[in-house]
């Protein structure tokens, strides 16, 4: 009995083998083929070009550096016994004010080119995160760093109208679709003017204030800073953004930086409302209170009365 099985077990072997093309290309069914077949982004409003809308969200930690890092205790150090120690400021914290790491999403060899002033300003800015960073008080983040937030935005857009809504504070963008007029004046989130290049979307973003950070490192940009954003979908559920920064006066040469956009689905595909401002009242305005709290609005309430009654009398003398 076992003979015969090992016999009929052969002969379906060599059964099967001269199934088999000679050239060891192997053949192809109709789902294998339709796999194969290049993807192609649904279309949208207009019949032509991609469809961008919905709500998206990255899975990387570039906000809190674009340029690759390790994990580390806090965004803001000092010097400790041994190692670096979180600043007094957030060491109640805890884990909760650790920074996870990340790869990076600075493309070439991973740096920022800063001239040698910049980097130095970078650099102050960075022993001072927790003061500085604009993020902190609410300001809004600018551009590209609203796109790699924790938090979701939602991109709606017709045959005529691109506009982006911004989970954090609220922010919002509308991208003229015609070359506009020069800005009337920067602001936080600057002027966007968005074109097609087949099923790749570029927007140029100018005129932003150069108080805007590029993360929770310090990392800036400047007075007139370019950015040249491409928004291109790669499947149903994901696009890759791509930007190239550039300003003679922050940077040496342009540079540029790339990540992945994943789009949310089902009763996630919704923004919540993030209205910051109204958080970060006690930590801008608290001092100003008639009795300030106990705390650090008390304890700047009383170094600013210490420096008037200074100024007084260095003035009455």
């Amino acid at each position: 009995m076992n003979k015969l099985v090992s016999v009929l077990a052969l002969a379906t072997a060599l059964g099967a083998c001269q199934t088999m093309p000679m050239d060891g290309s192997s053949t192809m069914s109709s789902a294998d083929s339709s796999t194969a077949m290049a993807w192609k982004a649904k279309r949208g409003p207009d019949g032509v070009h991609p469809d961008l809308n919905g709500v998206w969200k990255v899975m990387n930690t570039a906000n809190y550096n674009i340029e690759a890092h390790p994990a580390s205790a806090a965004l803001q150090l000092r010097p400790g016994p041994y190692v670096p120690v979180p600043d007094a400021s957030v060491v109640a914290l805890g884990a909760i004010g650790a920074v996870p790491a990340g790869v990076g999403i600075v493309q070439g060899d991973g740096k920022i080119p800063y001239t040698a002033d910049a980097l130095a300003v970078r650099d102050a800015n960075r022993a001072k995160a927790v003061d500085m960073d604009p993020e902190v008080k609410c300001y809004l983040p600018g551009i590209p760093r609203a796109n790699y937030m924790d938090k979701p935005f939602q991109i709606f857009h017709s045959d005529k109208a691109v506009f982006i809504a911004y989970e954090f504070a609220g922010a919002v963008r509308n991208v003229f679709l015609e070359e506009p007029d020069p800005a009337p004046a920067q602001s936080w989130m600057g002027q966007s003017y968005g074109r097609w290049e087949g099923d790749t979307f570029v927007v140029e973003v100018t005129d932003q204030l150069p108080t805007t950070w590029l993360d929770r490192s310090g990392n800036i940009k400047g007075e007139d800073t370019k950015i040249v954003e491409r928004w291109t979908p790669t499947s149903d559920f994901t696009m890759r953004y791509e930007a190239e920064i550039s300003d003679p006066s922050v940077y040496t040469k342009p540079w540029k930086i790339g990540f992945n956009l994943y789009k949310a689905t089902g009763e996630d595909a919704q923004l919540q409302q993030f209205k910051c401002v109204e958080f970060v009242e006690e930590l801008m305005y608290g001092h100003l209170r008639k009795n300030p709290l106990p705390g650090p609005a008390l304890e700047r309430a009383k170094r600013e009365a210490e420096e008037r009654a200074a100024e007084e009398a260095e003035l009455g003398e």
